[in-house]
């Protein structure tokens, strides 16, 4: 009984635990920022006159370097490391939004909300918690990333009432204000916080045992010029071009589409924005239940098998919506339905990442992967915008994108050698990091 208790405390003042923590709230920010392109889109279309596919491109090119940077990002991470990457990236995030504030042309919205903060908010994304989750987790893992991918969900939680509030009467820059002083806000928490290794906390990674060997020193200085050396060696492997395509569908039917678009679908049934903000908080609510759950299912089976139902029960809500008489109570059943499956899909992505490419290529090649989510999530913010410009409503983008979530689905039924070396049963635990 003692021994247990005493392992109680460790587990519970490990400092891992507030790493965590810190971690959550800057992807918070993160994807706080990611998604107020979605609650300015009208009030920028009434202020500047600027038509919405002009609009959806700045949020596209923002979402897409969002993924882009994200295996530059990880491979810095192993030298420049995590805590000063996530510093430098809140600090352009931080810059970038506040001086958006006096833009006058859409250049400018591009160069502010679409590369500066794109970059940004690429340093502080999901590979940030896998790299996090690696540095500081021996056991766990699936569960502390379920946690660190639901922070994006819980940034719309937080995040979008209250910025859809901001536009009262049209307003925009107030939004600009509210996200910039909000990433500002936490650089002093990561500096003062964040250690960069568990050794400078005198300890191990979490549930890590004593006498475990340390890991082996990296044969050569990582440097960003790494990720293109990591994709080289992945891009030889079927299960790399499986995961890439299908997290692909999984950008374009999630921010790419809802979290840009599903304010102004709404909008275009006569809901107003502070109720279809409160639409998306609901369907983060309940992702960040779905995501956390989802991390723990990871930890215990199959993650193929999981992937093909979060990918399958999300097309069969894409494909509902359109159809649905966007009423109270129809609108409630599909934000819980769909929120509960919002990134669900990040976990198991992780983990197969993870155990297909090892330790030390791992986060990296799962930065490569969310670049394709990203190219999808670009897609689907430019295409939806550009559809409902030429055709006068968004019925068709929903649509097609169901149908991509249903066949990437079966790709996870049927597209899997079992005698692959990487499959997953219960309890199969992720591979260790360097």
């Amino acid at each position: 009984m003692t021994k247990l208790r005493a392992a109680t405390r460790f587990h519970r003042a490990h400092p891992a635990i507030l790493v965590v923590g810190v971690t959550f709230f800057a992807l918070l920010f993160s994807a706080g920022l990611r998604s107020a392109p979605g609650v300015m889109m009208m009030p920028l279309e009434a202020s500047f006159g600027w038509d919405r596919a002009t609009i959806s491109f700045s949020a596209a090119l923002g979402i897409l370097l969002y993924g882009l940077v994200g295996p530059f990002a990880a491979a810095l991470m192993l030298s420049f490391g995590i805590k000063r990457t996530m510093l430098a990236g809140l600090a352009l995030m931080a810059v970038s939004t506040f001086a958006s504030q006096w833009m006058t042309a859409p250049w400018h919205y591009v160069l502010t909300w679409g590369v500066l903060s794109g970059i940004g908010s690429g340093a502080v994304a999901s590979v940030l918690g896998a790299a996090v989750v690696n540095r500081w987790f021996a056991t766990r893992q699936g569960l502390a990333m379920g946690l660190l991918s639901a922070s994006t969900a819980t940034g719309a939680l937080v995040f979008l009432p209250f910025l859809a509030w901001l536009t009262a009467g049209g307003a925009w820059k107030p939004v600009a204000l509210a996200v910039s002083l909000g990433c500002a806000a936490l650089i002093p928490v990561v500096a003062l916080l964040v250690p960069e290794r568990p050794e400078e906390r005198g300890t191990r990674r979490f549930g890590e045992a004593a006498d475990t060997p340390p890991a082996p020193p990296m044969k050569q200085a990582a440097t960003p010029w790494l990720a293109i050396e990591a994709l080289g060696r992945a891009s030889r492997q079927p299960v790399f071009w499986l995961l890439a395509g299908t997290f692909f569908v999984c950008g374009l039917t999630t921010n790419g589409l809802v979290g840009t678009h599903m304010i102004a679908f709404c909008g275009d049934h006569g809901i107003e924005q502070v109720a279809a903000a409160g639409l998306l908080s609901l369907m983060g609510f309940f992702d960040l239940i779905g995501t956390t759950a989802s991390g723990w299912l990871t930890d215990r089976y199959d993650p193929r098998r999981l992937l093909a139902m979060y990918y399958g029960l999300r097309g069969l809500s894409l494909l509902a919506l359109p159809f649905i008489d966007f009423g109270p109570v129809s609108l409630t059943i599909f934000a819980i339905f769909y929120g509960l499956d919002w990134i669900a899909t990040v976990p198991p992505t992780v983990k197969l990442s993870n155990q297909s490419f090892g330790e030390r290529d791992g986060p990296i090649i799962f930065g490569w992967v969310l670049v394709a989510h990203q190219m999808g999530a670009a897609l689907a913010a430019f295409g939806a915008g550009v559809i409902r410009e030429q055709v006068g409503t968004y019925t068709p983008a929903f649509v097609v994108a169901g149908i991509f979530a249903v066949l990437a689905s079966l790709v996870f039924v049927v597209g899997f050698d079992r005698r692959d070396p990487t499959h997953a049963g219960r309890s199969k635990a992720l591979a260790p990091a360097a």
